[in-house]
């Protein structure tokens, strides 16, 4: 599920972008002040897009870019001062005052660069053959019975792990196939 999460430091700055969004017909997960809220909500979907300004009550985007993971797009609504040298992965930067077009527009853009990478995801995973697919089904089943973890926990687990450890999903589950085996 893709969420799209508002963090500003104003409150009244982030339910008005919200709103915007939501009136164009996109669903926003959560709007926060603090990018440790952003990040709660960040936890509770699969990917997204964060909409943030330059800097939160907590935190600067560039600590928030870091800390988000890998699944997530950010777009920085902030004045082209605060951002022209920075540079960071991942970052897509709308300059103020800001326009409602450009808005939409990036939005789209982001929403449909997420949807090529997931087509392409799902495209791979079929590309897996029999023998990876009964290594990863069996250490979802050994996570399952030693955790007592549903499936659907045991494969998001694997693909977290594989995600923070820079591995591929057929590589983490031999990885904890050989460590839970022992």
């Amino acid at each position: 599920m893709v969420g799209i999460i508002v963090a500003f430091p104003s409150k009244d700055d982030a339910v008005n972008i919200r709103n915007l969004l939501v009136r164009y017909g996109m669903d926003v997960t959560g709007v926060c002040t603090t990018g440790a809220k952003a990040l709660q909500y960040a936890d509770a979907v699969d990917e997204g897009i964060v909409l943030c300004g330059y800097k939160m009550k907590d935190m600067m985007y560039t600590e928030l870019r870091e800390y988000l993971p890998k699944d997530f797009e950010m777009l920085l609504i902030a004045s082209p001062d605060k951002w022209a040298g920075d540079g960071v992965d991942g970052v897509v930067c709308l300059s103020m005052p800001l326009k409602v077009y450009d808005l939409m527009n990036t939005m789209e853009m982001l929403l449909q660069t997420m949807e090529r990478r997931r087509r392409r995801k799902k495209a791979e995973k079929k590309n897996r053959s029999p023998k990876q697919r009964e290594v990863i089904t069996r250490a979802k089943e050994l996570l399952m019975y030693r955790n007592h973890m549903s499936e659907e926990e045991a494969h998001r687990y694997l693909q977290k792990c594989s995600m923070e450890s820079g591995t591929n999903m057929v590589e983490t589950a031999e990885m904890v196939l050989s460590v839970m085996a022992e």
